[in-house]
């Protein structure tokens, strides 16, 4: 694994790569920078002498087969290239590659499930299970986002039960709240990832999720379903407003603001869920007594690791 890596190591092994760089050097001679990444980290490498296959091969988001050494250059490791070669899907080692989340994803699923049963209403059951089932494969392994929060494994499910629980708490403290409706909402806001996002190991945005993203993508798969499923009530309409409005200003990417007490409370526990694994990220990589680097998602500050 990379975290084990030392100065002069020989490997063999398995890795994704994050980014794939082909420059040419001051002898007119090209070769390729590469971003290596496992479960346990990442690492740069280098690849001094190209070949016509490695245009196929070091593309980013391949698995490689990779044999090497490890180097010191500027007082950090890099990994020194010799040979690559393509991983076949059927050949990929999955979990020397993916970074778990914190909750095993079994957990994950019997979490989801057990709210997913606990809804009453029709409509919002109709409409939940409806996606659960039409999504279930990729909402077990997407992570929420390519970079910015939750981007592992399951991450995507992580990032829905854990505002699911806090929905469920918040829910007891501010009534009245159509308590199905927010759970619902919770449930379903983020769905649309699943078609913005693809991949294999790597993910990044699909033609849709750039062209569309992944708000109106799943206002539309809501319009859909509701007619699929011959729903005439204003469910339909509540939960395309929870989606429109849940990241509350236009500026990060809402037409409309919350304008439901439901829709309010799902746009403020998104973002309660999200800071907190951006936070909870960047000083995992800081010791007490130091301060993070520049968080941006929280206005460049950097937060202080407590003794």
């Amino acid at each position: 694994m990379i975290s084990d890596f030392s100065d002069g190591m020989r490997i063999e092994g398995q890795f994704l790569l994050g980014n794939a760089a082909k420059s040419v050097n001051n002898l007119g001679s090209f070769y390729y920078t590469l971003e290596l990444r496992d479960a346990s980290g990442n690492i740069q490498g280098k690849k001094w002498e190209v070949t016509s296959e490695d245009e196929k091969i070091l593309v980013a988001g391949n698995v490689i087969f990779v044999s090497g050494e490890v180097v010191k250059y500027r007082d950090a490791l890099q990994l020194k290239i010799l040979k690559a070669s393509l991983v076949e899907e059927e050949d990929i080692d999955f979990t020397s590659l993916l970074t778990p989340p914190p909750v095993p994803k079994e957990e994950l699923i019997k979490r989801l499930n057990g709210y997913v049963s606990s809804i009453k209403d029709e409509d919002c059951s109709a409409l939940l299970n409806y996606f659960i089932n039409k999504y279930k494969d990729k909402l077990y392994a997407y992570p929420a986002g390519v970079s910015v929060h939750h981007e592992y494994s399951s991450g995507l499910l992580t990032h829905l039960t854990s505002m699911a629980d806090l929905g469920e708490y918040i829910a007891s403290k501010y009534q009245p709240i159509n308590r199905d409706l927010l759970i619902t909402g919770i449930l379903l806001h983020d769905i649309g990832k699943l078609i913005e996002l693809e991949g294999l190991v790597v993910f990044h945005y699909s033609t849709e999720g750039k062209l569309l993203g992944h708000i109106s993508l799943m206002v539309a798969e809501i319009k859909k379903a509701a007619s699929e499923l011959k729903i005439d009530s204003e469910i339909p309409m509540l939960l395309e407003h929870m989606v429109l409005s849940h990241h509350d200003k236009p500026e990060f990417g809402s037409p409309i603001p919350p304008m439901t007490k439901e829709a309010l409370l799902l746009s403020m526990i998104d973002n309660l869920d999200s800071k907190m694994a951006i936070v909870t990220k960047a000083l995992e990589t800081v010791n007490e007594g130091e301060f993070t680097q520049k968080i941006y998602p929280l206005d460049g500050r950097s937060l202080y690791k407590h003794k």
